[in-house]
């Protein structure tokens, strides 16, 4: 099949002012806009007939993992071998 690569038609999505600001701020960048990044998504997910990731949901574990490493009261360590001896303290 044969696609133009005329843009003649318009997607409208709602998101968040925050998300897309900063999106916005990433992509440029790069040098894409977020309707170049939007042109792109679409013409790999026809292409691959899939999307060109996977949508994670994450369970309730990892999402009470995610809040633990969010709040910060996860040890910190100075040094990969301190990290380690801690790993290793109950072997």
């Amino acid at each position: 099949m044969v696609r133009s690569t005329i843009a003649d038609d318009v997607v409208r999505a709602r998101v968040n002012s925050e998300v897309k600001q900063e999106a916005a701020a990433i992509l440029a960048s790069i040098g894409l806009t977020p309707s170049d990044a939007y042109r792109m998504l679409l013409a790999r997910i026809v292409e691959e007939r899939a999307l060109p990731f996977e949508p994670l949901v994450p369970n309730e574990t990892t999402i009470a993992a995610i809040r633990e490493a969010r709040s910060a009261d996860l040890p910190r360590f100075a040094s990969v071998e301190d990290l380690m001896s801690d790993l290793n303290a109950d072997d």
